[in-house]
This record gives C-alpha cells, sequence and structure tokens, in this order.
C-alpha cells in the first residue's frame, strides 16, 4: 500500500528482502499502489514469488503482465470489487494468480462484500475456460462462516487477515479454524 492508490502505508521491497532472507515459503506480494510498473523490479529483485497488480493502476495490464514474468516473479491480477469483471477476466490467460477482492482494498477487519460469490465463480468459470492452473485467490471478508462457501464457488487460495490476529485463541488456533472449515 503506498498511500495513494489506498490511503495506508505497508511494506516495501526491504521488507521483501528481508523475509525472504528468513524464508523459502512463497512470497505473494499485492501491489495496491500506482504505476506498479515503476516497482516490479525492486520487487522481484526483492525475491517476491507471485506479484499481483490492479488493473485499474496500469495503463496495459498484459504488458505488466509479461514484464513480471520476464522479471522471474509469477504474475498476478486483481480489481477493487466494483470494477467490471471484463477488465480483468481478458487478462487471465497472462496470470499465475487471479485475485477477487471481497472488500475494498486498503483496510483490514472489513465485512466481505455481497455479490463477491458470483465474482468468484465467474473468475473460476474464465480460469477453466482457458484452461488456466492459476489459483484463484480470495482477500477480504474470510472468516470460518464463509470460507466454505467461498472454496465451492472456485477459490484455492484464501487470504485472511483479522479472522486470524483478532482471535481470542491466537492465530494458529484460528489458522487451524479456517483450515477446517475450508475443508
Amino acid at each position: 500500500m503506498d498511500g495513494h492508490y489506498v490511503p495506508d502505508l505497508t511494506f516495501g521491497p526491504k521488507m521483501v528482502a528481508d523475509l525472504r532472507r528468513a524464508t523459502r515459503l512463497p512470497l505473494d506480494v499485492h501491489l495496491m499502489i500506482l504505476a506498479p510498473d515503476r516497482w516490479i523490479e525492486r520487487y522481484a529483485e526483492a525475491g517476491a514469488t507471485y506479484l499481483t497488480v490492479h488493473v485499474e493502476t496500469t495503463p496495459d495490464p498484459a504488458a505488466t503482465l509479461a514484464a513480471i514474468r520476464r522479471l522471474g516473479a509469477r504474475p498476478g491480477i486483481t480489481s477493487e470489487p466494483g470494477t467490471p469483471l471484463d477488465r480483468v477476466l481478458p487478462h487471465v490467460g497472462g496470470a499465475d494468480l487471479v485475485l477477487v477482492m471481497s472488500v475494498q482494498p486498503g483496510r483490514g477487519g472489513q465485512a466481505f462484500l455481497p455479490g463477491s460469490l458470483e465474482r468468484i465463480r465467474a473468475t473460476r468459470a474464465a480460469l477453466d475456460a482457458a484452461g488456466s492452473t492459476a489459483e484463484l485467490v480470495v482477500d477480504g471478508g474470510v472468516k470460518t462462516d464463509n470460507c466454505a462457501a467461498v472454496r465451492d464457488a472456485g477459490a484455492s487460495v484464501l487470504v485472511a487477515g483479522s479472522a486470524v490476529y483478532l482471535d481470542p485463541d491466537g492465530p494458529g488456533a484460528a489458522i487451524a479454524k479456517l483450515r477446517r472449515a475450508f475443508g
């Protein structure tokens, strides 16, 4: 988050590089920033496994996805919940990750937006029609009471923030609950 596209600030390339030194796990970097093309090289060099960009922030999403791949990272594409899916779906063939935002980007703790399950289903159908093996990721408002429905709509990966960090039983227990509910 750059404080411009969304109001908050979060991690930059240095944090990604520090995390890369600490783990071999995949680092999934969601660039909620303006002009991501100016930053993708720095994040790729820092060790990002996936780099996801918003269709709203790049003038040529296909070229940005191709540039991410040339840099050795796996490209991802997403949009704000109110953006028509026809802005994202033409790019699923060039992506290794397609992210459905089920809240407005930039703030944790929001409720899962109505209509998100339909967006997930439509995205899954587009991925399947393209013969894509891209991960279908859902981010926002994911809780134990909706993650089975999100899975059934076609998601392969869930992003949970407040459901993990605000659980009174702690993050480990929260993750175990989500995994059981996801099935």
